[in-house]
């Protein structure tokens, strides 16, 4: 048995708490630290879930997804958000500040950036 579990995954942003309300929105995730520079949100009491922190930097620079250019802002990663209603969870996600990529590679995923710039998916299950 392995002592070790992810608890929390941190992004940097421009700002950390306007990052920390779109994702309390998006996700439906409650407020748990603040301070000046950091944000922690998560679960609300007793649900299941990974823990999101926000770190301000000021010279943070999003991303470019796809890269495709020597030079581009990689990735380092994303976060994948599985809903029961792609279009409509694709339309909430952009009427809280989200951005629809330009190229979706899949029927079943929809690739979207955060207010920070972030890639974000929303996918649902393929039926069986």
């Amino acid at each position: 048995m392995c002592a070790a579990r992810l608890s929390t995954v941190v992004l940097d942003a421009r700002d950390a708490h306007e990052l920390a309300r779109f994702y309390t929105r998006l996700l439906g995730y409650e407020m748990r630290a603040e301070e000046p520079h950091w944000v922690l949100i998560g679960p609300p009491d007793g649900a299941a879930g990974t823990a999101l922190a926000f770190e301000t930097e000021p010279e943070y620079v999003p991303p470019v997804w796809p890269a495709r250019n020597p030079g581009d802002q990689q990735m380092m990663l994303h976060l994948d958000v599985e809903v029961d209603d792609l279009e409509a969870e694709t339309a909430r996600a952009v009427a809280e500040g989200a951005t629809l990529a330009g190229e979706q590679p899949q029927d079943d995923v929809r690739v979207l950036f955060d207010p920070s710039g972030h890639p974000f998916c929303l996918w649902v299950r393929a039926a069986q």
